[in-house]
């Protein structure tokens, strides 16, 4: 297996995988059937940050080709499975309300089966990171977005928007029941990857601000003592 780049589900870091950090192994299934030959190819990898040190374990499905020679050789990707953890959610900090956490976690745990529900579950994550960070007058959510349009940048805006709109596919019927709209995984996945924008620009930005800036306060009041000391007659 060739090195590549990865970032861990647990920890964040991010790394190049190399042979002693993974383990891959295959199996062909060659019963006649009404797809074809297939080939299974699970993917064992294990964090190389000692801090973490956990693994994850996916599955993936191709075509299998058969060579002249008789050996099979690995075709096009049927379908793949994250195994553990469940999905692709990345980790965050538990000053992150749990409710806000849960309903992401959900919704990337169904981005594939149902990516109609996944995006709907970021809807209702969306109107929960508003309510909280923003404390909003709850309401309609497109009511509670309009309340902080003046206190974001309009492309953030416009994103939040867009996550209102595609979620209320799933969330309310269209007037005609009839006319089915669908939500595909990669735009499920785009609007999970906005959600996460969102916690990492409002949450963890504003607590690592909050931390460095009582660092630096704590350090500024440790030297005053020693500056009055130094120089008692000299206080500016």
């Amino acid at each position: 297996m060739t090195a590549h780049h990865w970032v861990c589900p647990y920890c964040g870091h991010a790394c190049i995988i190399r042979e002693g950090d993974t383990k891959t192994d295959y199996t062909n299934m060659t019963i006649p059937n009404a797809t074809g030959n297939l080939r299974l190819e699970p993917m064992f990898i294990v964090c190389p940050n000692p801090k973490c040190h956990k693994f994850t374990l996916s599955l993936s499905l191709y075509k299998a080709t058969q060579l002249p020679t008789g050996n099979y050789t690995r075709g096009e990707l049927v379908q793949s499975w994250n195994l553990v953890p469940p999905s692709h959610s990345k980790a965050f900090p538990d000053y992150v309300p749990k409710q806000i956490i849960d309903d992401y976690n959900e919704a990337c745990l169904i981005c594939d089966l149902s990516p109609k529900a996944s995006a709907t579950l970021s809807r209702r994550c969306l109107q929960g990171i508003i309510r909280d960070f923003w404390r909003v007058k709850a309401g309609r959510l497109v009511d509670e977005i309009e309340q902080i349009k003046d206190r974001i940048d309009p492309l953030t805006w416009d994103a939040i928007e867009s996550v209102r709109k595609v979620g209320n596919i799933g969330a309310h019927m269209e007037k005609d029941i009839n006319l089915i709209v669908e939500v595909d995984p990669n735009e499920a996945g785009m609007l999970i990857g906005l959600i996460e924008i969102l916690l990492k620009d409002w949450y963890v930005d504003r607590e690592e601000r909050r931390t460095q800036l009582i660092k630096i306060k704590s350090m500024a009041d440790a030297k005053q003592p020693e500056r009055k000391e130094e120089s008692p007659n000299n206080e500016q």
